[in-house]
């Protein structure tokens, strides 16, 4: 199964595509770009150099659509977690497997109306994360 995805790099870069083959406890995995020529090879991401996974429903996304940041009558299930990027992005949502000492963890995003099903967060990538 392939998963529709956008590599956030913790130096900024971006990378859009899919994946077969991410495993939260690898340090590796292969992205094919969306942009890429057909057949070309895919690309090999090391988890050390992302700041978030970001699983996607599509591509384009809406840009207009500014993410909700509060917590709804109908949350996501999981524990309330926000998260602060070194760069000071926001991601709040829930999670069902934050351990800190952990090298990440998938996090659902409090917005139903996101672009984003879910993001695996790279935890060396963070600032701060706080249960709320």
């Amino acid at each position: 199964m392939t998963n529709k995805i956008v590599a956030r790099f913790a130096d900024g870069r971006i990378l859009k595509g899919s994946t077969a083959d991410f495993v939260p406890s690898k340090d590796q995995f292969h992205v094919s770009a969306a942009d890429g020529a057909r057949g070309s090879k895919p690309v090999l991401v090391s988890l050390a150099e992302l700041k978030a996974l970001i699983f996607v429903k599509d591509f384009a996304g809406n840009p207009r659509h500014e993410e909700a940041k509060e917590f709804g009558p109908a949350s996501p299930a999981g524990r309330r977690i926000r998260v602060v990027f070194k760069d000071g992005e926001v991601l709040v949502g829930t999670t069902l497997g934050y351990q800190p000492g952990r090298p990440g963890f998938f996090l659902v995003p409090v917005d139903p109306a996101s672009n984003m099903e879910r993001c695996f967060v790279v935890a060396s990538a963070t600032a701060k994360i706080s249960f709320v």
